[in-house]
């Protein structure tokens, strides 16, 4: 139904207004379609793949950029991905590590195309991790954070900030920004230890050591170098990674209410173009510091005013689940200025990827092998596919 539509988008060649503004309200009329379809009883089956769908244009267009790049660091690079004859689930030795070379940087980037919905850079504080098979030398899966942001319902309905102290303390906290682990360690349910390492000490002392001294550079104060608390959201609706995510009796990922069913991602394939109009009409799209996450929202929202369309059109109605990793005792007392300092839970890397592999990994082994027939080259066969948009 939309092939046409995206094909001219992505091809850059819808130059008039109003073919544009009919093409946004065709792509509408077909999301309202589908979200009207949710009261079927059986849609719920089918929802993650109509949203993968959806994403998948903005997933290709940024594969076709990337293509010359990944053509060259590929053939160097792909032997750091695991094939399953590789992987003994009796042998597998999780190792957390940040990233700061060159190479492990190539290996982050390759690694998050790989995902299903577009990622950006993140915005902010940033910190970036890698977690590694010792056993075979493997990528087991990747780990970043971002600044939060300052105003999230979910997060904000658990806490009564002291006046003026709530800039200070959300900035002790940070988002999951991107979360998951690759074939074949995704078969056997790596993303559960990823899931694991953004609690453990080590990523909290990694930020210490990061932002100690550190000058906030929009308004130039300096911020305890405290990391309290993550937030993150799921990528379809309610999350299977993050459901009874427990250590032991430690509930790790506290489901703390749902998203407003507002943002970007549906009209993901119309941004570039959105950006082009306002650009030439001399309003700057252009992030940095000052501007924070709500640049594409806002970039959205004068596109849609100059198409004569509402904002109301950033309404997806889909309602992702809120998850808030604690990674202090004393949380609610910090957050509301009761307490003056921060009572971190001791959660060691290790102690976790143990866990894990006594309570998902072996298990998951016993019950599938389809991890087995994985090969490493599956990973070229995606990022650098001929691509073709499909109708939804």
């Amino acid at each position: 139904m939309l092939r046409t539509v995206v094909e001219d988008v992505n091809n850059s060649e819808i130059q008039d207004v109003e073919k544009l503004r009919s093409s946004v309200l065709e792509h509408m009329q077909l999301l309202k379609l589908v979200l009207e379809e949710r009261a079927n009883p059986d849609y719920a089956s089918r929802e993650k793949d109509f949203l993968r769908t959806v994403h998948r244009f903005a997933v290709e267009k940024e594969l076709s950029k990337q293509r010359k790049w990944l053509e060259g660091v590929l053939p160097k690079y792909l032997s750091s991905f695991a094939s399953g004859d590789e992987v003994d689930p009796a042998r597998v030795d999780p190792v957390l590590l940040e990233v700061k070379t060159e190479e492990d940087r190539i290996l982050f980037r390759i690694a998050k195309l790989l995902w299903s919905i577009p990622v950006s850079k993140g915005f902010g504080r940033r910190m970036q991790f890698l977690v590694k098979d010792r056993a075979n030398g493997k990528l087991i899966g990747i780990l970043s954070f971002q600044s939060p942001p300052l105003t999230f319902p979910a997060r904000d309905r658990l806490f009564s900030y002291p006046p003026g102290r709530k800039v200070e303390l959300v900035n002790q906290t940070m988002d999951v920004h991107i979360l998951g682990a690759v074939p074949p360690y995704s078969f056997l349910l790596g993303g559960k230890l990823v899931a694991l390492a953004a609690a453990s000490n080590e990523v909290r002392m990694a930020y210490t050591r990061k932002y100690t001294g550190r000058l906030t550079q929009m308004d130039g104060k300096l911020l305890p170098p405290h990391l309290v608390a993550l937030t993150t959201t799921s990528a379809f609706g309610r999350s299977s990674l993050y459901n009874r995510l427990r250590y032991r009796k430690l509930l790790i990922a506290e489901p703390i209410g749902y998203t407003e069913g507002y943002g970007t991602f549906h009209l993901e394939l119309f941004y570039p173009i959105f950006r082009s109009i306002l650009e030439g009409q001399g309003i700057s799209t252009r992030g940095g510091f000052g501007t924070g996450p709500r640049r594409k929202w806002q970039t959205m929202v004068r596109a849609l005013e100059r198409l004569g369309l509402p904002k109301d059109f950033l309404r997806h109605g889909v309602k992702r689940e809120v998850y808030l990793f604690r990674l202090i005792d004393n949380l609610d007392a910090y957050m509301e200025g009761r307490d003056l300092e921060p009572v971190y839970r001791d959660l060691p890397f290790s102690e976790l990827a143990k866990w894990w592999r006594e309570r998902w990994l072996i298990p998951r082994a016993k019950r599938t092998d389809s991890w087995k027939c994985w090969t490493n080259t599956k990973i070229a066969d995606t990022l650098l596919q001929a691509f073709t948009t499909q109708n939804l």
